[in-house]
């Protein structure tokens, strides 16, 4: 093991502005075509002619891919330079974008969306691993507040962006209008970002990701698919969960031997420090609720209240701009409070509006729900800078990459347990209430009742964690060395 050193900056150079700004502005865009595609599915599967169900694969199995490759993201990222990772992935999402946008069929389109996800999955990692190694602890919140604009903010835009695109023209001009920006973000990228060589030379462990596949894609199979009504899809999902968790124990028992020797795809060293791994839960119930939230209420919207898709989409875009402005302003004030001032208001806030949720019916006014939607806007955005900064503060410079990946893995697992936990209790309270003699807007509008109320008691666990979260060392006014000593291996 040898001991090199690593600058650590006061202030960020203009070379390090423009790095970070590029992989903003191209992580904005990747993860807008993540959203952008839902609200089409229905066209898409009348214009391919085929079933609900193979329509769905469009989605899952972006998620599936982004599952997979996230975690092999911690190897990349300390094994070549972040250009070469930076071309890596935004090729791969310019080509997969291409391909949709001219794709013949719906097997073309599914092979496109695999190839998106594959670009997109490698993004996020790299944009938060960047911004640990380029800014001093002491001023991350503030910068980590634009990751939260580009989190909030581009999920916000994707379902109202679609809605506009396919009122006028066709679904393919969802992925041709997002093309030029990919490719001349990709150029630029090519031509501005460092090439500066990374430390590793461990190898790629093969078995790491052969085991992985299983491990994180039968996750997320499976909480997509548990809570399906047709018995088939379910028993499938159950056996999925169960092949899943034995492969994830024998996936970070793999890590664990191979890190002994500096080889393992995802480490599992950052486990060890507390703050990580008490924001990294509080982050998955923020994942399970916000999810859950983004599937029921635009639902609920269309199936009780008949709002068409672009009415949809325009009502829900304010919260999601409200959270984007005030991410920056958030992270300014984490930089000079710490974590746990703002998580705990921040949760408490949540689950109120969650609770508040659960008394939604069909005579509710709009002006109700935009307004509760807003509150639930500010209420994230005093979790979700605060809760990520907090949590990869604390790592070393070693493990920025594998911290990022794992946060990043954990994120789209709590997005799909929660989009399975609450899409399952909403149909499961719709099938009681109909039996019960309810009427089918009655039937659902109890459904959707019961699906707020677990999304609330899940938020109260962020005010529960945000109590054990200590006060970050910037914060606590401890210095920010000019050079940090660091491991390499």
């Amino acid at each position: 093991m040898s001991i090199s050193t690593v600058d650590v900056p006061d202030r960020l150079s203009a070379r390090d502005r423009t790095t970070i700004t590029v992989l903003l502005v191209s992580a904005f865009v990747v993860i807008l075509n993540e959203t952008i595609m839902n609200v089409a599915l229905p066209r898409l599967m009348h214009e391919f002619q085929v079933s609900p169900s193979a329509i769905q694969w469009l989605a899952t199995a972006f998620m599936l891919t982004m599952s997979v490759v996230i975690p092999a993201t911690g190897y990349l990222l300390t094994r070549f330079p972040i250009r070469t990772v930076f071309v890596l992935a935004m090729a791969l999402f310019s080509v997969g974008t291409l391909l949709a946008g001219v794709a013949p069929g719906f097997e073309v389109l599914l092979v496109a969306r695999v190839v998106q996800a594959s670009g997109t999955a490698i993004m996020m990692p790299l944009l938060m691993t960047t911004i640990l190694d380029l800014v001093p602890s002491h001023r991350r919140g503030a910068v980590m507040g634009n990751v939260s604009i580009v989190i909030s903010v581009a999920p916000a835009i994707g379902p109202t962006l679609s809605g506009v695109i396919l009122h006028s023209l066709s679904w393919r001009f969802m992925f041709l209008f997002v093309l030029p920006i990919a490719v001349a973000a990709l150029i630029l990228g090519s031509r501005l970002l460092p090439t500066d060589s990374k430390r590793s030379s461990s190898k790629f462990s093969i078995p790491s990701v052969l085991i992985s596949i299983p491990a994180f894609g039968g996750l997320v199979y499976g909480l997509s698919g548990i809570g399906s009504p047709d018995a088939a899809t379910k028993q499938i999902a159950i056996i999925a969960l169960v092949v899943s968790l034995v492969s994830l124990a024998g996936f970070v028992l793999l890590q664990l031997r191979l890190q002994r020797k500096d080889a393992a795809l995802l480490d599992m060293r950052p486990f060890l420090h507390r703050q990580f791994t008490l924001a990294l839960a509080l982050m998955v119930m923020a994942m399970v609720a916000l999810f859950g939230v983004i599937i029921l209420l635009p639902m609920y919207l269309q199936n009780v209240r008949g709002l068409d898709v672009l009415s949809t989409g325009l009502l829900m875009l304010p919260g999601g701009l409200l959270m984007g402005l005030l991410a920056p302003w958030v992270g300014k004030l984490f930089d000079k409070v710490g974590a746990r001032p703002l998580l705990m208001p921040g949760g408490l806030l949540l689950s109120a509006i969650l609770f508040g949720y659960t008394q939604l019916n069909e005579n509710t006014s709009l002006v109700v729900i935009i307004g509760l939607h807003l509150l639930m806007s500010i209420a994230l955005a005093f979790i979700f800078t605060p809760a990520f900064t907090a949590g990869l503060n604390p790592l070393p410079h070693s493990l920025h990459s594998h911290g990022s990946a794992v946060l990043s893995t954990l994120q789209q697992l709590g997005g799909a347990a929660g989009t399975a936990l609450l899409v399952g209790v909403m149909s499961a309270g719709t099938i009681a209430a109909a039996a019960a003699g309810k009427n089918e807007i009655a039937a659902q509008t109890s459904g959707f009742s019961n699906g707020f109320l677990v999304a609330a008691f899940v938020s109260l666990g962020i005010v529960v964690i945000a109590a054990f979260m200590g006060k970050d060392a910037a914060v606590a006014g401890s210095p920010v060395p000019a050079k940090e000593s660091v491991a390499v291996h």
